[in-house]
């Protein structure tokens, strides 16, 4: 058992990664804990991307009923690091990560209920794919995962230590080679030959993409939604979705000390309007019938991770700190595997 000194060192490192890392921002609609149907304030505590959308939902809970009088206080940065610090002590009432072994983790530590997935979404809130984002006309010409690894190509992708959109990434080119008739070691090799190209990998994908528009890289591997948020803030780019490709499921859960109103903001993000609002900033809904009217091209050869068995033998045999396939690349081309 953890000393009672050793959790408040863990819980003060926590508010420091948050700090340096993703920073808090307050929202409100009336004062914490108003007169409205629930009240309160939600700690939201989610991985890089989504500020924008949750920056145009709040707004959105907070004049429905259940939202009135409910205020927020908002953290963003690299899913895994977000995971760890709530695991540490960090507060947070929602938690909104880009992959579900970022939930576990705080299942695991008694933080979330083990029944957080057994809505009828299984506690997805989004989904996305994994896409090439290029400079504007594609000057590289690059359309497919082969051109990705061709001599003169630089790729931008996070570190897969700290970020869980870079899993989504290696995984969707892991999985693209798969699909495309390579073997597992031809697969691994795929991998090894991209990482080589990749001369900075930075801990989120909020970060690699600011690393990208500033000019470095010819390509980066990315959700469609990042890039979709990089078109629709001016930069000059474009995206291609590749036809071996990956669904990306991005989970949201409340912990367990959480205020009601916490709850009625996840019932209120799988709603129509709050779907729509998602779909808005480049995210793919999960309700269905608002998907069915989106424009999102479906690539012929998406596969989820379950093609892999899960995230949870997708972490243990790929990113397990002590011999995953992922680590010992990484370790190999010298980059680091430390989480922290």
């Amino acid at each position: 058992m953890r000393s009672i000194s050793a959790f408040l060192t863990l819980a003060v490192a926590a508010a420091l990664l948050l700090a340096a890392c993703g920073g808090v921002s307050s929202s409100s609609n009336g004062t914490a804990g108003g007169t409205g149907a629930t009240g309160g304030k939600i700690t939201l505590v989610a991985y890089s991307t989504p500020k924008e959308a949750y920056e145009a939902l709040i707004p959105a809970f907070q004049k429905t009923p259940a939202g009135k009088g409910v205020s927020f206080e908002q953290s963003y940065a690299a899913s895994g690091e977000q995971s760890r610090a709530v695991e540490a002590g960090l507060p947070a009432s929602v938690v909104a990560f880009s992959l579900e072994p970022d939930i576990t983790r705080l299942v695991d530590a008694g933080i979330v209920a083990d029944d957080w997935n057994s809505d009828q979404y299984k506690g997805m809130v989004t989904d996305s794919v994994v896409v090439f984002v290029v400079r504007k006309g594609n000057p590289k010409g690059i359309k497919t995962w082969d051109d990705l690894v061709k001599p003169d190509i630089e790729v931008i992708t996070p570190n897969p230590f700290t970020s869980g959109g870079a899993r989504w990434n290696l995984m969707a080119a892991y999985g693209a080679q798969i699909e495309l008739g390579k073997t597992e070691d031809q697969a691994l090799q795929y991998l090894h030959d991209l990482l080589s190209h990749t001369p900075v990998q930075d801990k989120s994908a909020r970060e690699a993409l600011q690393t990208f528009v500033g000019g470095k890289g010819d390509v980066m591997i990315a959700y469609e939604n990042e890039a979709i948020t990089a078109q629709q803030k001016g930069e000059d780019v474009d995206y291609f979705v590749p036809d071996q490709t990956i669904l990306i499921e991005n989970p949201i859960a409340v912990t367990k000390d959480a205020p009601p109103s916490a709850q009625a903001f996840v019932d209120f993000l799988r709603s129509d309007e709050a779907q729509k609002i998602f779909a808005d900033k480049g995210y793919r809904p999960v309700v269905k019938s608002v998907l069915a009217g989106t424009s999102f091209q479906k690539p012929s050869g998406l596969f989820t991770i379950q093609k892999f068995g899960g995230w949870s033998d997708v972490k243990s045999k790929f990113f397990d700190p002590d011999g995953g396939l992922v680590t010992k690349i990484e370790q190999d081309l010298g980059v680091s595997t430390d989480s922290g």
